[in-house]
C-alpha cells in the first residue's frame, strides 16, 4: 500500500478548494473597499476636527453631528472589517482541512461543512454591516435646508 495520495486525490482536493479560493478573492475585494471607505471617513474626521474649534453657534452644532456620524461610521467598518477578516481565515482553514483530510484520509466532512458555514455567516454579517454603513453615510449627504432657500 503506497501511503502517499495518488495525484488525482490532489487534483480532485484542488478542484474542491476553488469555490472557498474564489470567496477568498470576493473578501479580498470587499477588505479593499471596506478599508478605502475607512480610510476617506478618517480624513474627513481629520477635517472637522480642524474646524470645530474655530466654529460657535449652528456651524459648531453642526461639526459636533457630523463628527458623531463619523465615529459612528468608523465603529461599523471596523466591525465589517473584522467579520470580513474572520470569514477569511475559516475558509482557509476550510481549504487546509479539505487537503489534511484528502492527504490523511480523514472522514471530517461535517467539521468542514460547519466552519464553511460560519465563514459564509460572518461574510454576510459583513455585508450587511457594509450596508449599513452605506446608508449612515448617505445620511451625511443631504444638502442643508437653509442651503435650498426655500
Amino acid at each position: 500500500m503506497n501511503p502517499y495520495p495518488a495525484v488525482s486525490t490532489i487534483a480532485q482536493t484542488i478542484q474542491l478548494s476553488l469555490s472557498p479560493i474564489f470567496m477568498l478573492a470576493a473578501i479580498g475585494q470587499l477588505l479593499n473597499v471596506l478599508a478605502g471607505r475607512l480610510a476617506r471617513v478618517v480624513d474627513r474626521a481629520r477635517v472637522v476636527e480642524e474646524w470645530h474649534p474655530l466654529s460657535s453657534g449652528p456651524e459648531h452644532d453642526r461639526h459636533v453631528w457630523e463628527l458623531r456620524l463619523l465615529d459612528r461610521r468608523m465603529t461599523v467598518i471596523n466591525r465589517s472589517l473584522v467579520l470580513a477578516v474572520s470569514s477569511a481565515a475559516l475558509t482557509c482553514i476550510v481549504v487546509a482541512l479539505l487537503f489534511v483530510a484528502s492527504l490523511f484520509k480523514l472522514h471530517i466532512g461535517t467539521v468542514v461543512a460547519v466552519i464553511f458555514i460560519l465563514a459564509m455567516g460572518l461574510l454576510i454579517s459583513s455585508l450587511v454591516g457594509f450596508l449599513i454603513e452605506v446608508r449612515i453615510s448617505l445620511s451625511a449627504i443631504h444638502v442643508r435646508d437653509e442651503l435650498l432657500e426655500r
